[in-house]
């Protein structure tokens, strides 16, 4: 179990919270708003109603005890980096910023963040390469050019095994798993054969990954 702190409950920051308490961490939400504080309530450990960007009421926290505290002000950019800067001064351990440009991001990881997030940028993305394409179900991006892609099994593939399609070799793509009904199988081997209304997990780059399927 972690402790988190969750700075700024509009939409974003309340579904952080959401999840974190999903996953039954500890949490302390933050937001000058008393009625964004209440809605949270059953699902966090402790919340304050207060503002963040004043360095004393942020000690007052200690901020130094949490093992993440997430920045997710999304109508401010000057106080999510006021905010940023304090928690690092005030020994954070690690220190998560929301960004909505390029600009901000650059400025958030000077000030401090340890890493930075785009919701509206990584949304988009994913919503862009889910539904402009028909094989790909899902995906998870790793970084700036690698990420896991969920895609359905091509017809010309199945009956083939593996070893013959050496989408690694020709491709540069690793086939982490196949999933058929049940669970997804991580027992792959250059004998296991693709059959109809598989699908599977391939890591790689977006550009061999439309080479390959023909996206």
């Amino acid at each position: 179990m972690k402790s988190v702190l969750v700075i700024g409950l509009g939409r974003f920051g309340k579904h952080i919270v959401e999840k974190v308490d999903e996953l039954n961490h500890q949490v302390m939400a933050v937001d000058r708003n008393e009625d964004r504080v209440n809605e949270v309530l059953p699902m966090v450990t402790d919340a304050q109603i207060g503002d963040a960007t004043n360095k004393n009421f942020l000690a007052s926290l200690g901020v130094d005890n949490y093992d993440v505290c997430f920045v997710a002000i999304g109508d401010d950019f000057q106080s999510s980096l006021v905010v940023t800067s304090y928690l690092k001064e005030l020994g954070a351990k690690k220190v998560v910023s929301r960004a909505s440009q390029e600009v901000q991001r650059q400025f958030l990881l000077r000030n401090g963040a340890d890493d930075v997030i785009y919701p509206e940028k990584q949304l988009a993305e994913w919503s862009a390469i889910r539904h402009t394409t028909d094989r790909v179900l899902d995906y998870i991006a790793l970084d700036e050019e690698f990420a896991i892609y969920d895609l359905t099994v091509p017809e010309e593939w199945v009956g083939r095994t593996v070893g013959e399609l050496d989408i690694r070799k020709k491709y540069g793509l690793n086939l982490l798993a196949v999933r058929g009904q049940g669970n997804p199988s991580i027992a792959v081997t250059s004998e296991t054969e693709m059959k109809p209304n598989q699908t599977i997990l391939v890591l790689g780059k977006w550009k061999d990954i439309q080479r390959c399927f023909r996206i």
